[in-house]
């Protein structure tokens, strides 16, 4: 009897491990969903274009190729693997395109004075737009190959939109200058 009463003991134990476990991972789950359906979900966007922004899901983490600066802008132009892998292997100096499904992104930021360096040096203030670029042939053979896109941020509202006033090929316009660089403009910095 009592063997029979330690084993439902541990049945019970078991079950109760078991159904935590389950509400504990289901609880986790359904966060997780709550925050990727509220708020600012950048990667629901979709370009006028039809470029959807979850196509450079990941972009924040991806290999920096260069940087820029204009008066206004500090700009860090980053790359997917395939396309870093591409640059490594010398495209598009080596007179070969850049691979289907390669993914450029262009991150500006208006820029400020740092007030900590000990010496002059702008840093990135207010983040200001994301913009996009995705070889596909089929999608885009009218430009070269490539699609644009162009993805503001408004830093009070804390939320990322879709510039309406950019086509796909919004960019093809000033790309058109570097098309025997496969229309992209910066390199693959030297490090």
């Amino acid at each position: 009897m009592t063997k029979e009463i330690k084993t439902r003991s541990a049945v019970k134990v078991i079950a109760a491990f078991a159904v935590v476990a389950a509400v504990v991972l289901l609880g986790a789950g359904a966060a997780a969903t709550l925050r990727a359906q509220s708020g600012d979900d950048k990667y629901s966007l979709t370009s006028p274009g039809g470029i959807a922004f979850s196509d450079f899901r990941g972009y924040e983490d991806w290999s920096v190729v260069s940087s820029a600066r204009t008066e206004d802008v500090l700009k860090v132009i980053v790359a997917n693997p395939a396309m870093i892998t591409a640059y490594k292997d010398g495209t598009p100096g080596n007179g070969q395109p850049f691979p289907q499904g390669s993914m450029i992104v262009k991150l500006q930021w208006k820029p400020k004075k740092s007030t900590e360096a000990p010496f002059v040096v702008d840093v990135p203030d207010t983040f200001k737009q994301v913009f996009v670029m995705e070889k596909n042939n089929k999608r885009f053979p009218k430009t070269g190959g490539w699609g644009y896109a162009v993805y503001n941020y408004d830093a009070l509202a804390n939320k990322f939109s879709a510039d309406p006033t950019a086509l796909q090929d919004c960019g093809q316009t000033c790309h058109v200058v570097v098309k025997a660089k496969d229309y992209i403009f910066h390199p693959y910095q030297k490090r």
